[in-house]
């Protein structure tokens, strides 16, 4: 294969991810395209899905009181809150397990663009605006620190 480095709308001999699978005629790009679709799609509600769950386990905040002396005798209950995750628990291993799907995902739709193909470039950008108009429009966050590779 000799690839183009220059953006291209052509549907013959267009490698996509793996070296036996390549598109040959429109009927492979349209689903091609809608397969890249929903890939960028899913990348974008994994990110979302993720910082929910993170703000899910820090939402296990634990109160614990206790009695200080206070003024004239009195005693008066102090409440200190602790957030704790530990390395070693579920919620930190899930976090981490789909770090890595999003992080996989994530350089699976670079090397989809990097084809220079205009559908599938297309297809990634459409799919990644459409997985975010459905997924982030409740999100209160202005800095996404868990986005990848654009």
């Amino acid at each position: 294969f000799v690839q183009a480095m220059t953006f291209h709308f052509s549907y013959e001999n267009v490698p996509l991810l793996f070296s036996g699978l390549t598109i040959n005629t429109p009927g492979e790009m349209a689903g091609a395209f809608v397969a890249v679709f929903f890939l960028a799609m899913f990348y974008e509600g994994l990110k979302i899905a993720r910082e929910c769950l993170l703000r899910k386990s820090q939402v296990s905040i634990r109160y614990n009181s206790m009695p200080v002396p206070g003024p004239n005798g009195t005693i008066l209950m102090e409440t200190h809150k602790t957030v704790g995750q530990q390395m070693l628990s579920f919620p930190h291993l899930l976090q981490t397990v789909l770090h890595i799907i999003q992080v996989v995902v994530s350089y699976f739709l670079m090397l989809i663009f990097m084809t220079y193909n205009g559908y599938l470039c297309i297809a990634v950008a459409a799919g990644a605006g459409t997985g975010y108009f459905f997924f982030s429009w409740k999100k209160a966050v202005v800095v996404d620190i868990t986005e990848h590779c654009h």
